[in-house]
């Protein structure tokens, strides 16, 4: 039997679940990530490179792709 994932959103999400934001999940030392509008598409990463991402964003370094 699979276990369930346990995801988590973004208390910025709001209480509405019809809002589309992105889901993360811990598994097995892997990090799952789904936008809650298409749930069945599950990306997985590790933790060293989603902290890698997340600390390139905070310091602009994709700012180039917002217009």
């Amino acid at each position: 039997m699979t276990e369930a994932i346990s995801w988590q959103k973004s208390s910025f999400s709001g209480p509405d679940n019809n809002q589309s934001c992105i889901e993360l999940a811990l598994v097995d030392g892997e990090v799952k990530l789904r936008e809650s509008d298409d749930p069945d598409l599950i990306v997985t990463t590790s933790v060293a490179k989603l902290r890698a991402f997340t600390l390139g964003v905070k310091a602009g370094e994709f700012d180039h792709f917002i217009a």
